[in-house]
């Protein structure tokens, strides 16, 4: 069976060990039973005995890369049988190095998450961009958390969707709570009539049209989109989505909202289409809820993405 492996990296004090304890631990992926927990440096935030006692969490330190090591890995696969193996890297060292290092034949890496202290993310960006962007290009979640009034948001998202488009962002304010998305912080023209989705936004426009309908309503969008229709949906309605991954390779799913297209129509399940749709939030069925629903305008055939699935960001 495969043993998974989860890297989560940052600056020390950043937030790692937070985020493992609070986040990922508690995610429903994390499997019962033994877990490594390889700690490349510690900061304020601590594991305690009974933290570790109750969570089946074995902890080894590590104070120098180069014991991050094939030899390494296979004792500690032997010895301990993990179910699960996550690794707080130093946020100093060239994350490359652990991902192309020579694990046991049944780990895999399945996850890549960082963190941010929004208190020194100005100073990083303007002083060790080159340093920071190492660890964050290969994420799939970054948190960026303590972020005060004056923390640029837009400016990261901006500099970071450069270096890495797919990764989720997610902002947190002093108090530890998410940042909602402000219309500032959208990577596309939500003023204009007309909003094109660039492919590796699809996750964003998704989330932020499920939250705010009311930016999009009676406006044309147009994205690309793999066609489904679910068993029992009619004819005249199918479901223009993407394949979106939440945090791992194992919470991927297809995500997208119903589409009248006007009249009965036979479709081929999962062919990819460039849409151009109409906005409109209303109840698309009788005794259901309103939703986002859209009103297909124009449907053109369009070749498969590199990459077929988007991110939530």
């Amino acid at each position: 069976m495969t043993t998974p492996v989860y890297i989560c990296t940052g600056f020390l004090d950043s937030g790692k060990t937070t985020f493992i304890k609070d986040t990922l631990m508690k995610q429903e992926w994390i499997e019962e039973g033994p877990t490594l927990l390889l700690q490349c440096e510690e900061g304020e935030e601590e594991y305690s005995e009974k933290y570790l006692d109750e969570n089946g969490l074995f902890l080894f330190n590590i104070e120098e890369r180069e014991k991050l090591n094939k030899t390494f890995f296979e004792n500690c696969e032997k010895i301990y049988h993990p179910v699960q193996v996550i690794i707080e890297y130093n946020g100093t060292w060239d994350l490359q190095e652990i991902l192309d290092e020579d694990f046991p034949r049944n780990w895999e890496i399945q996850g890549v998450y960082s963190t941010v202290s929004g208190e020194t993310l100005d100073m990083y960006l303007k002083n060790m961009r080159n340093m920071l962007m190492n660890q964050l290009t290969e994420s799939e979640l970054i948190i960026i958390n303590r972020c005060g009034e004056n923390t640029d948001r837009s400016a990261f998202r901006r500099a970071l969707k450069i270096q890495n488009p797919q990764a989720q962002l997610i902002f947190e304010g002093v108090d530890g709570n998410i940042i909602p998305q402000t219309e500032e912080d959208l990577p596309y023209d939500l003023k204009a009539d007309h909003i094109f989705i660039d492919d590796v936004d699809f996750g964003t426009w998704y989330v932020d049209a499920y939250e705010h309908p009311e930016r999009y309503e009676h406006k044309k969008i147009t994205f690309l989109a793999q066609l489904f229709r679910p068993k029992g949906m009619p004819a005249n309605m199918l479901v223009p989505g993407r394949q979106i991954m939440t945090c791992c390779a194992d919470d991927i799913r297809f995500y997208g909202y119903p589409c009248n297209l006007g009249r009965a129509a036979q479709i081929t399940q999962r062919s990819w289409k460039k849409v151009t749709v109409k906005f409109e939030y209303e109840a698309y069925r009788p005794m259901v809820p309103k939703q986002p629903v859209l009103y297909m305008l124009e449907m053109e055939s369009a070749e498969k993405p590199e990459e077929e699935v988007v991110y939530l960001g």
